[in-house]
């Protein structure tokens, strides 16, 4: 098993995929990463806490339908090259 080029778009696909499949209800707000009613005041930067979950949120919007596509793809040549 070879460090290939595959390998690190494979674990790119992966560690996207665990991003995609994060309920906000179920897991992340029993860690304190759910939603949160504060808003930030005009011109503060929001924290490495916001800005984590709204990558998430975006990821889970954005990555949705195309990660069905990615998969299958991954699957297929998985299926046929081994």
């Amino acid at each position: 098993m070879g460090f290939t080029l595959y390998s690190l778009i494979q674990a790119a696909i992966l560690c996207v995929n665990a991003v995609a499949v994060l309920h906000e209800e179920r897991f992340l707000s029993k860690i304190g990463w759910g939603a949160e009613t504060g808003v930030g005041g005009f011109g503060d930067e929001p924290g490495i806490k916001t800005q984590m979950m709204t990558l998430v949120r975006s990821v889970r919007t954005v990555m949705r339908v195309p990660l069905i596509g990615v998969n299958s793809i991954c699957i297929v040549l998985l299926l046929l090259f081994g």
